[in-house]
């Protein structure tokens, strides 16, 4: 898979075992399910309705997302076009690709968006200004 081709990007279903006696469910993330290795978990909680997170690209960190709880959209923009997917099931995921900017909205009364992260926090790694991810994004392509 090209992890810079938004057509590509899809949601990625996560192990689900069901409990046969009724008593829920356990979902697995586990050695090689992601193309990286888990150097940081966040998660964001509480967010407003009206409030969208994210707004930013990352040159070099993958990131993967969860619906843990409630749901939330996705808004993932390659610079040229713009896909949107909803989270609202935590045994599906996205996984999010460098250089690809994100927003996070339309979270639901009690959503919590967990981050599986392939590094830590490094601010040099973010790009936060929109018109210098289209100039950035051209130079890559």
């Amino acid at each position: 898979m090209n992890y810079n081709k938004l057509p590509e990007i899809t949601l990625t279903e996560i192990l689900k075992i069901t409990d046969p006696k009724g008593r829920g469910n356990l979902s697995v993330i586990e050695k090689d399910f992601l193309p990286y290795k888990i150097k940081r978990v966040y998660y964001l909680y509480d967010v407003p309705s009206d409030s969208f997170r994210g707004g930013h690209a990352h040159k070099e960190q993958l990131e993967f997302l969860i619906a843990i709880s409630g749901s939330f959209d996705v808004v993932l923009d390659d610079g040229i076009s713009k896909k949107k997917f909803t989270l609202n099931k935590p045994n599906k995921g996205l996984l999010i690709p460098i250089n690809m900017w994100r927003e996070l909205e339309n979270f639901s009364s009690g959503a919590i968006c967990l981050v599986l992260s392939s590094g830590a926090f490094l601010e040099e790694d973010y790009i936060r200004d929109y018109d210098e991810f289209k100039l950035l994004k051209d130079t890559w392509s």
